[in-house]
């Protein structure tokens, strides 16, 4: 769909050269009824000029290109108008060039709150000394969870104050509804626990956006139809706990260096699972590690996250899976979200990790 659009946006521009070309009678052009006047001429030549700089700056993904579109449809619908018998057909292509550029403006102008505050917290000071996780830095931990951090390579590497990761997926809300492909980008932040989470996905062929915000313990989730039409909003106490489950999840899932935070405590329940408490914020949440023979972490559950359509708090669990190389680190490239009711378990999510980068300093 981004190939067939680039060629209408070019396409459509240069065909607005035949205004050009008439008005200043480069050539002859039959089509072409009305005289032009070479002022009017010019008009033409600058939509040409705007689609195709609309169209070079969509192709490289710069979000700015609606810019360029929305105003070329303007000047070239003026011009459509003037010469209406001869070129009126145009309205077409400006009609299907103005809906997708009205919704990659406003996937442009949400998605610009979510790099807002990315750009403030990587000024975040870091919350870990800034030097290499050693084995003293884990002694206090469990067997199994010192066990995991150095089956991901992460003793003799930088202690881990920001992360960043990129995930492919889909998701759904219950068993009824279809699958919604998505691509999400997320960072986590460690000295005030933060978690800023960006996600696009697809609907019954409608494009939707979502931002999750978790900042020190508040929290919110906004989902938007086409960047711009709010379908689900939520905030309150009970997303704020959700959320310190996620961040924590986040933690254990994707940066395990993080582990030897001083807000965990651990309590282990057998050689290879534990139970954990973070708190942050005057929350706190708990959650069951459970870890294989390997040291790989293959399951993380809590009850401590809410459900709205239960309209109480679920089991929620997120297996993992896949370990490979990322980033000169062994991590899990694939995660399921479930919650468990009473009659059955619901998967409303996988993720494959896309990549990963840790100590941030800048977009990118």
């Amino acid at each position: 769909m981004r190939i067939v659009f680039i060629i209408v946006l070019t396409l459509h521009g240069l065909i607005h050269l035949m205004g050009f070309a008439n008005a200043f009678r480069y050539v002859e052009i039959k089509q072409l009824t009305i005289a032009i006047s070479k002022p009017v001429g010019i008009i033409w030549l600058i939509a040409t000029l705007l689609f195709v700089t609309s169209a070079t700056l969509f192709m490289l993904k710069k979000e700015y290109w609606t810019i360029f579109s929305i105003t070329a449809v303007v000047i070239s619908q003026i011009v459509i108008i003037l010469s209406w018998n001869d070129a009126k057909f145009g309205t077409i292509a400006n009609v299907i060039i103005l809906i997708t550029s009205i919704v990659g403006y406003g996937t442009w102008r949400y998605s610009n709150k979510y790099q807002h505050d990315v750009k403030n917290n990587l000024q975040q000071k870091a919350h870990f000394q800034n030097s290499l996780l050693t084995e003293m830095d884990i002694q206090h931990l469990p067997e199994p969870v010192r066990k995991y951090i150095r089956y991901t390579g992460s003793i003799g590497k930088p202690k881990v104050n920001n992360f960043k990761v990129e995930f492919t997926g889909k998701i759904r809300k219950n068993e009824q509804t279809e699958w919604m492909p998505f691509t999400s980008e997320q960072y986590n932040f460690m000295e005030i626990p933060t978690r800023l989470f960006f996600m696009k996905a697809v609907m019954k062929r409608l494009p939707i956006a979502g931002y999750h915000l978790y900042k020190n313990g508040d929290a919110y989730m906004d989902i938007r139809l086409l960047s711009l039409f709010k379908v689900q909003y939520k905030d309150g106490v009970e997303m704020d706990i959700a959320e310190t489950v996620t961040f924590f999840n986040d933690m254990c899932c994707m940066a395990p260096a993080t582990l030897i935070d001083e807000r965990i405590s651990w309590q282990v329940m057998d050689e290879n699972m534990v139970k954990a408490a973070f708190t942050n914020n005057g929350i706190t949440i708990t959650a069951f590690l459970f870890f294989n023979e390997a040291g790989e972490l293959i399951n993380f559950k809590s009850d401590d996250r809410y459900n709205t359509d239960a309209g109480k708090k679920l089991p929620w669990s997120t297996p993992l899976g896949r370990y490979r190389e990322m980033n000169g680190y062994k991590l899990a490239g694939y995660a399921e979200t479930i919650y468990t009711y009473p009659d059955r378990d619901l998967c409303y999510g996988t993720f494959e990790v896309s990549s990963v980068k840790y100590n941030c300093t800048d977009k990118k």
